[in-house]
This record gives structure tokens, C-alpha cells and sequence, in this order.
């Protein structure tokens, strides 16, 4: 689960690869918010348990994001999507901060794999769904549920290769718009 989730971050689907301009990042020059450490890889989030998502134990990290926060990113997942499902690698990665690390995984680990899955399939499709955003700081928890496919080059077959429920991605502000960040970890 844990390399289909790593691909997924790179589509994030490629897709998850959050974003559109929204606004200032850091009003009056404040120093962002530290990014809080999520559940290691294979572990619950707060509001998974080991047998899938349940209600929480304890309250989750931050607070609701706001209705505009979510339309904005949505909006912003939609037009990830579209430079996916084009195979458009650096519109996509338009979507992920430079500075992106969750892992060992790095925007140019990104941008391989994505080639990887290009040079697979003829044709990708991804359908994205945001659970629920969670204000952590300036940086946005993203849980999204969805499920990649691609019709495999050669063979004309379309196969889903990615699926995941509930999964955590963490975004930010940059350059006007919604950037992937990652976990920092």
C-alpha cells in the first residue's frame, strides 16, 4: 500500500498535486507554521483505525478549513487532473512546491515516476475526491479518496493501478496558488 500511495502522491494524483491562485501566502511577512509530523507510512491518521476510517478518539489536527479554502483546492485538483489525464508532466508538477518531500520521495522522484507511468500507458484517467481539509498552521491536511487507471500502451487494455481511501497529502500556499508540500519528514 505503501508504494501505491507513494505513486499516488506523484499524481497525487498527479491529480492531488493541488493547485490555483487564491492570494497572499504569508500576510505581513509572518514565518509559516511549522508542518506537524503525520502517522508514519502504514499507520492510521487520526481518523483511520488499522481496520479503516472510524471516528476518531481523539479530536483531529487543526481546524475545519473554510468552504473557500476547499472550493480552491478542488478547483485546483481539477485542473491537476486535466494536465494528467493529458500527460502533461510539468503541468502537473506546476501543482508541487520545489520544495516537496514526504520521505525519501522529492518533486524530481516525482516527476520519474510520472514519466514511468507515461511510458506505461497511452492513456491515464484519475478521479479524485477530497474527504475533508484540515487548516494545520498555513499548511492544508488534504484527505482524498480515489483511484488511477491507464489503458496499457500496446495492448489497449485499461487496468486501475492506484486506489487509496481517506489518504493524507499536505498543501500550502506559494506563488498564489496551492502547492503539494509533503510531510517535510
Amino acid at each position: 500500500m505503501h508504494a501505491c500511495r507513494v505513486l499516488g502522491v506523484a499524481l497525487t494524483i498527479a491529480a492531488l498535486a493541488v493547485w490555483v491562485p487564491t492570494g497572499a501566502a504569508n500576510r505581513l511577512g509572518a514565518q509559516p507554521a511549522p508542518v506537524p509530523v503525520p502517522p508514519a507510512p502504514g499507520q492510521p491518521t487520526p481518523a483511520q483505525s488499522p481496520a479503516g476510517p472510524a471516528v476518531p478518539s481523539q479530536p483531529a489536527p487543526g481546524v475545519p478549513a473554510t468552504a473557500q479554502t476547499v472550493a480552491e483546492l478542488r478547483a485546483a485538483l481539477g485542473q491537476a487532473i486535466q494536465r494528467f489525464e493529458a500527460q502533461d508532466a510539468p503541468g502537473v508538477l506546476a501543482f508541487v512546491s520545489d520544495q516537496y518531500r514526504t520521505g525519501p520521495l522529492t518533486k524530481p522522484a516525482l516527476r520519474e515516476q510520472m514519466n514511468a507511468v507515461f511510458g506505461l500507458y497511452d492513456a491515464v484517467k484519475a478521479q479524485v475526491t477530497i474527504d475533508e481539509v484540515r487548516m494545520v498552521g498555513d499548511h492544508a491536511w488534504t484527505y482524498s479518496t480515489g483511484e488511477v487507471s491507464g489503458r496499457v500502451r500496446f495492448v489497449g487494455r485499461w487496468i486501475v493501478f492506484l486506489s487509496w481511501t481517506r489518504e493524507l497529502e499536505v498543501a500550502r500556499r506559494e506563488a498564489g496558488g496551492w502547492r503539494l508540500y509533503g510531510y517535510q519528514q
